[in-house]
């Protein structure tokens, strides 16, 4: 079974449409590329990547559509669509035609309204993503999560995958309300959670021992056939390296079965975001 990075991103600062990446987030104000990852990929015994957004145009989605054609790799591209406007339908149909194409991401977290999920001029759009097949990667905090299960509840047939476990407050102990939030999503089966993006809420250092409670009420939520691994890289780099994160996860997954380990290492993700509706692309 192949091990598999559900969550990495490239970028070419010069594209100019990252509003986020500013010089004052140092360690990554730079370009980032595949030669960038190869070793760590190679080190870490990763055979495959999903290529996620990083900024909110229909440009970038067809840069990393481009990049993915060329980098053997990408497994996948989860991309990004103006799912309010009129034309978000056509503009979903057209970048589906990719079979590279694997899931869409709306940048929620950045987004001023929180209710802004439960729009009704997102029903159309989410009805097209259950049809084309097409996940629902969700960048939330915890206080997206009620209303992303209302919206869970008027589009049941959405696969939804949920970034960075939303987002926990580590740095600060917080548990609840995430850990309630969470549960409540877990029980709705289209749901599953990437283990991605801890340690960059996390005290500077942490490791294993301030993640273990998270990931283990993340684990009896989700069980283990519902966990996808990733890597946030190269925002990971503000925390740690990609070799240290893959440690750490070591660590969290020590006392699990091969078989249990193997699906939260790359299964999970091949099920979900590779078979689940579009042609996989070869690696």
């Amino acid at each position: 079974m192949r091990r598999i990075d559900a969550h990495q991103h490239y970028w070419a600062v010069s594209r100019g449409d990252y509003g986020w990446l500013t010089p004052s987030l140092e360690p990554i104000f730079r370009d980032f590329g595949p030669a960038d990852l190869a070793p760590s990929l190679s080190q870490c015994g990763i055979d495959a990547t999903v290529l996620v957004q990083a900024a909110p145009t229909m440009a970038e989605t067809r840069y990393l559509l481009e990049l993915a054609s060329r980098t053997p790799s990408v497994a996948g591209v989860v991309g990004w669509v103006p799912f309010d406007e009129d034309d978000a339908v056509l503009a979903m149909e057209e970048l589906a035609d990719d079979p590279a194409l694997v899931g869409l991401r709306p940048m929620v977290h950045d987004i001023e309204d929180i209710d802004w999920i439960l729009r009704a001029e997102l029903t159309a759009p989410l009805e097209a993503m259950a049809r084309l097949g097409l996940v629902f990667d969700a960048l939330v905090r915890p206080a997206h999560l009620s209303r992303l299960l209302t919206c869970l509840e008027r589009h049941p047939d959405l696969s939804v995958v949920l970034d960075h476990a939303a987002k926990p407050d580590i740095r600060h102990r917080g548990f609840q309300p995430w850990a309630t939030e969470i549960a409540a999503l877990a029980g709705h089966p289209g749901v599953s959670c990437k283990l991605s993006g801890l340690l960059t809420e996390a005290p500077e250092g942490a490791g294993e021992v301030e993640l273990r409670p998270y990931f283990e009420h993340l684990l009896s939520c989700f069980g283990p056939q519902r966990i996808i691994w990733g890597s946030d890289w190269p925002v990971l780099n503000l925390a740690a390296s990609y070799e240290r994160w893959w440690q750490v996860t070591e660590d969290l997954l020590g006392s699990l079965s091969q078989n249990d380990r193997a699906a939260i290492l790359g299964g999970n993700a091949e099920r979900i975001y590779l078979r689940s509706g579009r042609k996989p692309r070869a690696c």
